[in-house]
């Protein structure tokens, strides 16, 4: 039985390795919906067909208009990475205006297994509603990456997209719905 992630990501550098990362995923036994933000969106947008016809589901950054049907399978499990620092504290304060902010956030009701991974530099961390995000995620039951075992912050302008844990990530929402043969 496949299980069915839906992969978030925001506009941060490592979305652009988004591909790879789905066909991991892929390679791991998930069904894989992509959604972005709208930037993220903006920035992939020469490659969206090539991500569609790879996950074999529409891209979404956008809600679907009242009574039009749900294009995608439900999610047996949700991962947000990269979450850039509006991410997460849009999705901590619940603060539903962008798509996958407000499936994450019906996510926590419906105890959908959600798993979160920022990519923030270390001057966005020092920000005060910053931990306190982090801090309602995992008091909701999101299993959050950062830190130890996780997202090490970098210092401004000296982020490397290419050293973004994606493995753990995929690890982590691997641990929380396992397969059918595992």
């Amino acid at each position: 039985m496949t299980r069915t992630l839906y992969l978030f990501g925001s506009a941060a550098p490592p979305v652009f390795d988004v591909a790879r990362v789905i066909e991991d995923a892929q390679s791991r036994g998930w069904d894989v919906c992509l959604g972005l933000t709208p930037t993220a969106s903006d920035w992939l947008t020469e490659g969206l067909d090539g991500l569609a016809a790879l996950t074999g589901h529409p891209v979404r950054s956008r809600y679907k208009r009242p009574g039009e049907p749900d294009v995608w399978p439900a999610a047996d499990a949700i991962l947000v990475a990269p979450a850039t620092f509006n991410t997460v504290n849009g999705w901590a304060l619940g603060l539903t205006d962008r798509f996958i902010v407000g499936v994450v956030s019906e996510g926590i009701g419906k105890g959908i297994p959600l798993a979160v991974m920022p990519c923030v530099n270390a001057a966005y961390v020092r920000h005060p509603q910053f931990e306190q995000s982090i801090a309602t995620l995992r008091g909701a039951g999101v299993r959050v990456l950062y830190g130890e075992g996780g997202f090490v912050p970098n210092l401004p302008g000296q982020g490397r997209a290419e050293a973004y844990p994606w493995g753990l990530a995929l690890d982590a929402v691997d641990g929380l719905v396992p397969a059918a043969d595992a």
